[in-house]
Formats: C-alpha cells, sequence, structure tokens
C-alpha cells in the first residue's frame, strides 16, 4: 500500500524544484531586506509595499518566460513603466519642496531586483539588493556632509526664517502671497511648511528663504509687506541655518 506522506514528500519536492518557485521565493526576501531598511527609517513604502512591488515583478517575468519563452522582453518594460507610476504616487510636493523622490527612486529599484529573480538572475538580484541598501545606508550622511561644506564654502550665502501668523481660512491666500513676494526679491525659498497652533483658529506659515548677498535688509521689508496685509495677524524672523529644526 503506498505511503501518503511519501507521495505528499515527493510532489513538494518537485514542485519546489521548479524553477518558478525559487525566482518567486528569492524575490520575496530580497524585496523584504530592501523594505526593513525603509520601514526601520519610517518611509511611506515600507517593508510591505517594497516586498509586493519585488515580489509582483519577478511574478509577472517569471510568467512571461515560462509563457512567452525567455526572450520576452515586453513584459520587463511594462513592469518598469507600470512601477513608475506606482513611485509617483510616493512624490509629494510640500511647498516649496518636493519629499518621496528617494523612496520613489528605492520602488523603481525593489522592481528591477524583482525583473533579475524573474529571470532567472539570482546573483544580479542579490547583488543590485547589496548595492541598493548600500546606498540608502551609506549615502545617506555622506550627503549630509556634502550638503553642509557646499553651504559652508558659500560663506555669503544667508538662511533666513520667516513666522507667519494667521487665520486659518486665509492660510492659502497667506501662503499665496508670500510666493508672490518672493518672486519680486532675489530671494530663494528653502521651505514653505504650516504648523498647527494651540488656538484652534490661527496657524503658522514658516518660511526658509536663502539671500545670495546675505542682505538682511531684504528679508526686513520682506517682513514688513507681509505683516501690512490684514490676512496676517504677525510676523517674525531670523537668521538661521537649513541644519536648524
Amino acid at each position: 500500500m503506498p505511503n501518503p506522506w511519501l507521495h505528499w514528500w515527493t510532489d513538494s519536492v518537485s514542485l519546489l524544484a521548479q524553477p518558478t518557485y525559487p525566482r518567486l521565493l528569492l524575490a520575496m526576501l530580497l524585496g523584504s531586506v530592501i523594505g526593513a531598511e525603509r520601514q526601520w527609517r519610517q518611509r511611506a513604502a515600507g517593508l510591505r509595499t517594497n516586498t509586493l512591488v519585488c515580489f509582483g515583478a519577478a511574478a509577472f517575468v517569471d510568467l512571461a518566460t515560462t509563457v512567452g519563452g525567455p526572450n520576452n522582453t515586453n513584459v520587463i518594460a511594462y513592469v518598469v513603466s507600470g512601477v513608475g507610476f506606482l513611485g509617483a504616487g510616493a512624490i509629494m510636493k510640500d511647498g516649496g519642496s518636493i519629499r518621496g523622490l528617494n523612496t520613489a527612486a528605492t520602488l523603481w529599484c525593489s522592481a528591477a531586483v524583482g525583473a533579475c529573480a524573474g529571470a532567472g538572475e539570482m546573483l544580479d538580484a542579490v547583488f543590485v539588493t547589496i548595492l541598493l541598501v548600500t546606498i540608502n545606508l551609506a549615502l545617506r550622511p555622506l550627503s549630509r556632509v556634502i550638503d553642509k561644506r557646499s553651504l559652508a564654502a558659500t560663506r555669503n550665502v544667508g538662511i533666513y526664517r520667516l513666522v507667519i501668523i494667521s487665520s486659518r481660512e486665509h492660510e492659502k491666500a497667506v501662503s499665496a502671497l508670500i510666493l508672490r513676494s518672493l518672486a519680486a526679491r532675489p530671494l530663494t525659498l528653502r521651505e514653505l511648511r504650516t504648523e498647527e497652533t494651540e488656538e484652534s483658529d490661527e496657524v503658522l506659515i514658516q518660511a526658509v528663504v536663502e539671500s545670495g548677498n546675505r542682505d538682511k535688509l531684504l528679508v526686513e521689508k520682506l517682513a514688513a509687506e507681509l505683516k501690512v496685509d490684514p490676512s496676517v495677524t504677525g510676523v517674525e524672523w531670523a537668521e538661521t541655518s537649513l541644519d536648524a529644526d
């Protein structure tokens, strides 16, 4: 009489021996490694998102290879463009700055890892994962050092922080006023953000601006112009640095 456990074990081993399953398992593992680093840094696209992107790319490429043959590269092109739309959703405009570019690029690279695994290029997938995690870990502090030295090299550059108090209903109008006033002056907007206050009907609008010739008079005139507007309750400004909170 045949042993059912032996039959189940034989079927399981034969399934795992097929090239599809190791590829998908490797893609899931490598995607989780990439996502774990992103989750540790509390990024929008973390563990599950990167794992799903990597796994999904591998599944599509593996399916194309199985059905259409090893030279079917059209699906890889579709995966690249599809993940591009997904990454665009992670990019957000926050005032004068843009956030999420690194998150979108990481998702794109996660898809590349999955595509390598799905195509059977196991070593390439592992190598790309190592490089990707190294880039996110090692180049981040290096980029900060470069930014600080670059800022220190331009000694004539002045960084100023303006704090504008406005009612909540006039928040958008005051933000537009700030942008118009800056456009009329040789000042560069570095950051624009809104914060809540203890007063429920008031908001703080913080603008970090840069003056190429360290001209405090320009910022003083800007603050005076904003203060005249009836939508503005108060304006304060001070010289600061990009490293300040």
